[in-house]
């Protein structure tokens, strides 16, 4: 079994920064590309960023030069940071990797469960 688990959103004020953790667990043998999510009320689920297994990354363009997204092979985890946020940022963020559990697997998604950013004043 496989478990992914976000952590660090919040509430913030607009040009604050924030810190978002994913970390999978569990019956894991490789992981491939890791992303993030969000989805705002009443809005369709938009790709925020992507990095690869080697280390390129792709970003919406809505936050080019805000965010930046990395990955921590070691502990399984992709971290969102997130600066200069804006109210149009709210949202639910979610993480989404793409594992495989034995070298016979294909790399399927797993999702965390979300967590809530609010940009307010």
């Amino acid at each position: 079994q496989v478990h992914v688990v976000e952590s660090g959103g919040g509430s913030v004020q607009p040009g604050g920064s924030l810190r978002l953790s994913c970390a999978a667990s569990g019956s894991i043998f490789s992981i491939n590309v890791m992303t993030w999510y969000r989805q705002a009320p009443g809005k369709k689920r938009e790709l925020v960023a992507v990095i690869n297994s080697d280390g390129p990354t792709n970003y919406a363009d809505s936050v080019k030069g805000r965010f930046t997204i990395s990955r921590d092979n070691a502990r399984n985890a992709v971290n969102l940071q997130m600066n200069d946020l804006k109210p149009e940022d709210s949202a639910v963020y979610s993480c989404c990797v793409y594992i495989a559990r034995d070298y016979r697997d294909i790399y399927s998604p797993y999702w965390g469960q979300g967590t809530q950013v609010t940009v307010s004043s």
